[in-house]
């Protein structure tokens, strides 16, 4: 659905001052003449995007997990939750993500991390920070070391990886380019240096390439 837009000359120039702020989506896919943003980059609100003839991207909101697919010539101005988009055609659906940490802090995500692990081994409570919705997360991982993930509901399953800094864009490591999976219900704890989360499978999480939104466990 094309969304008419009024004054879209106008929060054009709104948008353009904008500074950097906290990232509300991520973009899934780029296709043909693009300018502005790359496969894989956050982007904040207020953001512009031009799409040329042969362009087109697939965005999404890490907070309302609406998922976009947007083509054709035209400009696409990110917003809070969804985009506004003069000229291009842009395609609209909701995908499965957990909303709860789109603006979380990596100290915050750390200190709770460490909280849930350490109830685990006094009680066996698991509240996790994060629910994925497909079987091989993306995750975000800058730089060199070793990745850990240790599951928290069951003993003695860890996988480690040496990352070598190779990873896409220098921090994403896909598990689904490695072959790698989880297990769907599983409980699981992430730790790259300094850097903890404790996540969940979805019990019906999907296994393959599922929209990145989905299983993208950021440990920036």
């Amino acid at each position: 659905m094309k969304k008419a837009i009024v004054v879209f000359v106008g929060f054009i120039g709104l948008a353009t001052s904008a500074v950097a702020q906290t990232p509300v989506a991520i973009v899934e896919d780029v296709q043909g003449n693009v300018t502005g943003v790359e496969f894989m980059d956050y982007v904040a609100r207020g953001k512009i995007i031009k799409l040329g003839p042969t362009g087109s991207i697939v965005l999404s909101y890490m907070k309302s997990c609406s998922r976009e697919t947007i083509s054709g010539i035209g400009t696409v101005v990110v917003g809070a939750e969804e985009s506004l988009v003069h000229l291009a055609e842009i395609k609209s659906d909701k995908t499965e993500c957990d909303s709860s940490r789109a603006h979380a802090t990596a100290r915050e995500t750390r200190d709770v991390a460490a909280t849930v692990v350490r109830s685990v081994s006094k009680d066996n409570s698991i509240t996790p920070q994060v629910t994925l919705y497909g079987v091989s997360p993306i995750v975000e991982a800058k730089g060199r070391g070793t990745l850990t993930i240790d599951r928290l509901d069951v003993k003695d399953q860890r996988q480690q990886i040496e990352l070598r800094g190779n990873q896409l864009k220098g921090k994403f490591y896909d598990f689904v380019s490695a072959g790698k999976s989880l297990t769907p219900g599983g409980t699981y704890a992430a730790t790259f240096g300094s850097s903890k989360t404790v996540f969940k499978i979805d019990p019906q999480a999907k296994s393959g390439a599922t929209p990145i939104v989905g299983r993208l466990l950021r440990l920036e």
